[in-house]
């Protein structure tokens, strides 16, 4: 048999057992295992947002801590940090599993019917899994089998497993899925159906009740949950208060995610080319603090999976640099924005790429729509994260480029929906950013988006009108056309560019690039003024021209476009040495 130069990449593969023994590549995170163990609580609470290696990490502690996996534990496990380094507890574990992503949530009743099979399912499975080690196992499954299923045969599994003298190993994945779904219905009803299902006699609140009565006596010695928000684990109360939260210890900043140095050695065990890698990936990708005392940023690794996978399968950098399924969070995002003071949160954000603020722990879903409990929120759904320490609080920052996309396509169609007089005509938007990238003509850019955007301006609008709002609906623009990837508050050292327009590496005969440096002042302002302003952004540019980031980047242009009220604006360009 031929071997293998290089390791699988395990893009869409999510079992940790089927990515050793099919010869998958793994990024070895077996060392937290240690660390959790280690705890002085074993019941753990840990989230992260989505597509970012919770099931794999999942399927590696029921790989580690089942005692039916004691015999494959050298193959499984050898090669790995936990495997040289093996802790009191492996393999002694009876584990129980639980995933509720999926449930229907259209109606109480449907909801209920679902989450119901759901617990039956996972006890089945648990019985048959340790029916042969478990006496009274096979009995169980027998009298369960055919009949309506009921939250009840949870207790009746741990009272088997305790009788048989085994302990259970609790993991429950995407607990929070249904009121995510429910949350982001934004209405009265959803709310309310939610309270329902996890108040004092709610069937949610049941199951965790009958898990926390079962750690009692040790029958239930570990859990492990995780999914995307805090939320429902604060309105649980008393109904689940054992688990320590770990999500923000910065002990545990690395546990899911790739850092720097990992992703260099997944590229040389899968044979990424790097001559082929013609982006920032550091800029698409990278980015993920959660905790200001964290050790290192770390990539999403969906997203640098997908970007590897596309590379050795076609030889080239992929089509779409962005991962497609990471497109559904923007629904999401957009639902979540429901009232005027969480979407101007959120413009705010997209105009200074930043917000200060603390991060709550856990919040209930009743204070969700607070401005503080918001940004949190979108802080554990990985729409901002950990930028530096300030004023006794943090300040947050979009993570990378893939994310601001999101955020982008939020500012689009916010755009259009909320100002009805401001217009798309793709046409001729799509002929002006044309003419922008192969002509390195500017004035038709400008034109058309003072005619179809800054003219058409309401009073309302009017009030914010200012440098930032002016960028802002520049990229709105800007977006709707994948022939520029669009940055905004670029870091041209030592200051930030308002924005950088760098081509897409699909399209390496675009002739030019921009930096744009945008100056405002009001209708009444004097002549003097408006000078000031041109003289500063000019120097401004100058600089930004010359960082060492874009200074040798062929066919770059600077432009400086000063705007007298909505109506009047000059541009002054200047280009560089450099040809495209």
């Amino acid at each position: 048999m031929e071997t293998r130069l290089f390791k699988r990449l395990p893009y869409g593969k999510s079992h940790f057992k089927d990515i050793i023994l099919a010869g998958y590549a793994y990024v070895d995170k077996t060392r937290f295992i240690e660390e959790l163990e280690n705890e002085d609580n074993p019941n753990h609470f840990f989230i992260r947002p989505r597509k970012f290696g919770k099931s794999t990490f999942l399927t590696t502690l029921r790989s580690y801590y089942d005692v039916n996996a004691k015999d494959d534990f050298e193959q499984i496990f050898g090669s790995l940090y936990i495997g040289k380094h093996p802790t009191p507890e492996r393999n002694s574990y009876a584990v129980m599993e639980f995933d509720f992503s999926g449930l229907n949530t259209s109606s109480e009743e449907a909801f209920a019917k679902d989450f119901s099979h759901a617990v039956q399912s996972a006890v089945s499975k648990f019985l048959r899994t340790y029916k042969h080690v478990i006496p009274e196992a096979g009995d169980l499954l027998q009298q369960i089998f055919g009949k309506e299923p009921k939250v009840s045969v949870l207790t009746e599994a741990f009272d088997i497993a305790f009788n048989g003298g085994f302990k259970i190993y609790v993991i429950i994945d995407e607990y929070d899925h249904f009121a995510n779904d429910l949350i982001a219905m934004g209405t009265r009803t959803g709310k309310d159906f939610y309270k329902t299902m996890v108040s004092a006699n709610g069937m949610v609140r049941d199951f965790y009740e009958r898990i926390k009565a079962a750690t009692k006596d040790y029958t239930v010695y570990r859990t492990f949950i995780t999914g995307i928000s805090p939320v429902m684990l604060d309105d649980l109360t008393s109904g689940y208060n054992i688990a320590k939260i770990l999500t923000l210890n910065p002990k545990y900043n690395e546990m899911l995610g790739f850092t720097q140095a990992e992703v260099e050695t997944l590229m040389k065990e899968t044979g990424v080319n790097p001559t082929l890698i013609n982006v920032d990936m550091e800029a698409y990708y990278n980015g993920y603090l959660f905790h200001q005392d964290g050790e290192n940023r770390v990539y999403n690794p969906s997203m640098i999976l997908y970007f590897f996978g596309q590379i050795l399968d076609r030889g080239k950098p992929p089509k779409n640099i962005i991962d497609p399924n990471l497109h559904t969070d923007y629904g999401r995002l957009q639902r979540l924005a429901k009232n005027d003071k969480n979407r101007e949160t959120l413009l705010q954000i997209i105009r200074d790429g930043s917000i200060v603020s603390e991060i709550l722990e856990k919040f209930p879903i009743d204070m969700i729509d607070d401005d503080s409990y918001f940004i949190s929120l979108l802080f554990y759904m990985g729409m901002l994260t950990v930028d530096e320490p300030y004023q006794f609080q943090l300040k947050l920052r979009i993570p990378n480029y893939s994310i601001k996309v999101q955020y982008w396509e939020y500012l689009a169609k916010y755009v259009l929906t909320t100002s009805p007089d401001i217009t798309v005509k793709s046409r001729p938007l799509q002929n002006a950013i044309y003419a922008l990238a192969m002509e390195g003509d500017v004035q038709g850019f400008i034109a058309y988006i003072s005619e179809n955007a800054f003219s058409k301006l309401s009073d309302h609008d009017l009030q914010r009108f200012d440098e930032k709002y002016i960028r802002i609906l520049m990229l709105a623009y800007l977006f709707m056309s994948n022939i520029y990837i669009p940055m905004s508050e670029y870091e041209a050292v030592p200051e930030r560019a308002d924005i950088f327009l760098q081509r897409n590496p699909l399209y390496p005969e675009i002739r030019h690039e921009w930096v744009f440096e945008i100056k405002y002042c009001k209708t009444s302002a004097r002549d003097s003024e408006i000078a000031e302003k041109r003289n500063e952004g000019l120097g401004q540019l100058k600089q930004y021209l010359q960082s060492h980031r874009i200074k040798d980047r062929p066919g770059l242009k600077g432009v400086l476009l000063v705007f007298t009220g909505k109506n009047k604006f000059e541009i002054t360009e200047i280009a560089t040495a450099q040809k495209a």
